[in-house]
Formats: structure tokens, C-alpha cells, sequence
């Protein structure tokens, strides 16, 4: 079996996976480098090559975030002549993945064992503390490490490029921060040093800060579909799909297209770990279910009247749980109604063979 793994490393392999990877004689691994409706382009230590997920796998993982993402691995059964068969899943080390857009309450996966998150947002006009919270509440619940990274530093003054350095580090957050210039080259040097060889790194933020540009400087090479940006320093959404690349230092990265609507589900964990603090007091409140709103006995509003935690960041922690909590809400219901439905499938064509 070891074989199999040969050259995988480079495409960020490990032992973690190795552990948990079950496949019968034949089949090899591969990871998922884009998804293209119903075909997948994979990659493995031979190259890209196409993949659709078997029947009986499709069948048996119906919902949208059960069917392989960029940055899976599959197990998969290669033919020659035609394109691979997906056969199975590797257990997912890390996910990234939001509320589906429109008003329908389902995950959509955005990508999957991804290291590290460069949330990137333009200094110029993008920059919103409300938003990079909420995308650093998605990385955490995911399981990966985040990275903030602030783009167009060449449109604005060094004194307000501070302030919004001194805005994140004042709301508590202690993610890293990497601040450069794409016209200038600023930062991009430091931003390439912390990039390890065979980690994955997935770039979102709105459409228009520089991501796609800034992949093409660190892989070497125009891979990505760039414009020139508007009158007013805003660039232009570009790219349409997620796709993972390999960096001619040996790191992988997914460029992301912008994302309009950013809705949380099942997000708990990500919400206690970036507002650890509330959190914390939160755990010593009378009632298990308060909402810190005016309870008896509620540890978050001692706090909040001795001045030991930010109104802001409470009002912002309040707003995050109660979208995900409703979001929760919605899925479950919609989840029960889904298997209500399949039921009365069912028993109705048992009904039709008796006749």
C-alpha cells in the first residue's frame, strides 16, 4: 500500500490520511483539483486526468456537501481509455463551507483539507471588520488556521492602512496579518514565506482584491484569467470556478471566486472559538440557554457592565449565533421533511406492485 502513496506528499499527502484511507486492490488515491458540473479533474503523482463519481456513491451521498470538493481525496478506479471512477471518500481533515446562496437553508462546501485561509480583502474600498469576522468564524468551525491579508496597500495613506491594522488587532483578533501591494510587490515577498511546500492554501474575499493576480505572481505564471481594474481601484470579478494549484515553491492554493452572500450553518464552534472570551462567560451564566439579553444572573452582562468586554463585539457575537441557530433550525426541519418525503416514495410504489 505504501506504494500507492509514492509522490502523493507533494500534493499534501500525510500520515493523517494514510491512516484513514480504505481502498480494495486496484484502486488508487487521487485529490479533487476542480469540479466541473458532473465530471471531476483530479490529480496524482501521474497527473490530471477526469473522474465521475460511481452510481452506487451517488446514491448513497445524495446532499450536496457529501459529493467530493477541490481538495478531497478519492479513492478511485482508473480505466484506460475513459475517465476514472470516484469510488469512495477519504475522511475530511478540514472543510470550508458556508450557507448555499438564495434562500434555501444547505451547506455548500467551498473546499476540503485545506491547511490554511487567506482571507484577503482590499484596504481600498473592501475592507469591512463584520465580514472578515464572519469568514474567520467559517475558517475556525472548519478546522483551519487563518490568515488576514490586506491587498491595494499602493491607493491608500500608511496612517489609514494602520488604523485598519489597529481596528483588527483592537476587536480582539490574533490572526496574522500580511499587507502588500500587487502593482508594488510590497509584502508579497513575506506573504511567499510563510507558503510550506505540500500545504494548501484556499484565497476567498469579495470579488475584485487582487486574489487571482496575486496567484499568478506566486505560481510564476498568468494561470489565472485576470482584468485591469475600474477607474476606481476596484477590480473586476474574474474567476468562476475553485481550482487547486500548485506554486512553483511547492505550496497548493485554491482560488476562490468572490462570494455576495456569506451565510453561517452549524457554525457553533467556529463562534465560540473566535469569541473565546464571551464564550468563556457565556459557559458561567445561570440559565444554559441565555441570550445575554437581560437574564438573571448572566456572566456576559456582568462583564459587559464592568467594561471587561467590547459592546461591538458582543452585539456582533449575538447577531453570528442567532443566524446560525435559525440556519441550524431550518436544516434540520428541511433534512426531516426530505426524509418524510423518500418514505411516502416508498410506500407508494409498494402500493403500485400489489396491483
Amino acid at each position: 500500500m505504501k506504494t500507492t502513496y509514492d509522490g502523493l506528499a507533494a500534493l499534501g499527502w500525510n500520515r493523517w490520511f494514510a491512516q484513514r484511507a480504505a481502498f480494495a486492490p486496484g484502486q488508487t488515491i487521487a485529490r479533487v483539483a476542480a469540479v466541473d458540473r458532473d465530471q471531476w479533474l483530479l490529480v496524482d503523482q501521474t497527473g490530471h486526468f477526469r473522474a465521475v463519481p460511481a452510481g452506487n456513491y451517488r446514491q448513497q451521498h445524495p446532499l450536496p456537501h457529501e459529493k467530493p470538493c477541490v481538495g478531497d481525496w478519492v479513492c478511485v478506479l482508473r480505466e484506460p481509455g475513459g475517465p476514472g471512477t470516484i469510488l469512495g471518500l477519504v475522511e475530511r481533515r478540514t472543510v470550508l463551507r458556508r450557507k448555499a446562496a438564495g434562500t434555501a437553508v444547505e451547506y455548500q462546501m467551498i473546499a476540503a483539507n485545506v491547511d490554511n485561509v487567506m482571507i484577503v480583502q482590499s484596504c481600498h474600498f473592501d475592507f469591512n471588520l463584520k465580514r472578515l469576522e464572519r469568514y474567520l468564524v467559517m475558517v475556525m468551525d472548519g478546522g483551519a488556521e487563518p490568515c488576514i491579508l490586506l491587498t491595494k496597500t499602493d491607493l491608500v495613506e500608511a496612517a489609514i492602512l494602520a488604523s485598519q491594522v489597529e481596528e483588527i488587532r483592537s476587536s480582539g483578533i490574533t490572526a496574522p496579518i500580511v499587507t502588500l501591494s500587487n502593482i508594488t510587490g510590497d509584502g508579497v515577498e513575506a506573504l511567499e514565506y510563510l507558503l510550506e511546500p505540500g500545504k494548501t492554501y484556499c484565497f476567498v474575499g469579495s470579488s475584485g482584491v487582487g486574489k487571482s493576480t496575486l496567484i499568478n505572481h506566486l505560481a510564476g505564471s498568468e494561470m489565472l484569467d485576470t482584468r485591469e481594474v475600474s477607474g476606481t481601484g476596484e477590480g473586476r470579478h474574474t474567476t468562476v470556478r475553485r481550482e487547486l494549484i500548485h506554486l512553483k515553491g511547492g505550496a497548493l492554493v485554491i482560488d476562490n471566486p468572490g462570494m455576495r452572500e456569506f451565510g453561517l450553518v452549524g457554525a457553533e464552534e467556529g463562534i465560540r472559538a473566535r469569541y473565546a472570551e464571551i464564550a468563556a462567560l457565556a459557559a458561567r451564566c445561570r440559565y444554559r440557554d441565555c441570550s445575554h439579553s437581560g437574564e438573571p444572573g448572566c456572566a456576559v452582562l456582568a462583564a459587559l457592565n464592568s467594561d471587561e468586554i467590547d459592546p461591538g463585539q458582543l452585539e456582533n457575537y449575538r447577531q453570528l449565533r442567532q443566524e446560525s441557530e435559525f440556519n441550524d433550525l431550518s436544516y434540520v426541519e428541511k433534512r426531516k421533511k426530505d426524509r418524510d418525503f423518500g418514505r411516502f416514495i416508498k410506500s407508494a410504489k409498494k402500493s403500485m406492485k400489489r396491483y
